[in-house]
């Protein structure tokens, strides 16, 4: 299994994945220049996580790849280097959080059909509940997995 607990020596290829990611798929939806660019930085993410670094979990071949933030059943986050996606490595990630730790819902952006699909391939349906993400105008929707 490539799949281990995340590490303080992690924190910065974690920081860098979800920047990577949140720039290349949201700020397409959100184009917040401020956030995307001023306040969306390696050390700050880095901070956020080092609090919580007992709910993560990293795809490392000799490389982390991936990351996953599992609190409690609830998939926090989920993020695959983008040149690496569908390579299954975010599959081996949710499939772990499924099997180890009975992960069965989540929050995913409502105009993130990609991930949502990814999602629904994995088990995970439409709940129909929605909510505002913070200060935007958009919608998250709610995926629970049955049991």
């Amino acid at each position: 299994m490539m799949i281990r607990k995340a590490t303080v020596k992690d924190l910065s290829r974690i920081a860098e994945i979800q920047i990577f990611n949140y720039r290349l798929y949201f700020y397409p939806i959100f184009k917040a220049d401020k956030y995307y660019f001023e306040e969306l930085q390696v050390p700050s993410l880095m901070q956020k996580y080092e609090a919580d670094i007992n709910s993560v979990y990293v795809y490392d071949d000799g490389v982390v790849k991936g990351f996953i933030k599992i609190e409690g059943t609830y998939i926090a986050r989920l993020f695959v280097e983008p040149v690496l996606q569908n390579a299954s490595i975010g599959s081996q990630l949710l499939e772990y959080a499924i099997k180890e730790h009975h992960a069965d819902h989540l929050w995913a952006l409502e105009k993130n059909e990609k991930a949502i699909h990814f999602y629904e391939r994995h088990g995970f349906i439409r709940t129909g509940e929605k909510k505002p993400e913070e200060g935007t105008t958009e919608y998250l929707i709610l995926l629970r997995r049955e049991v």
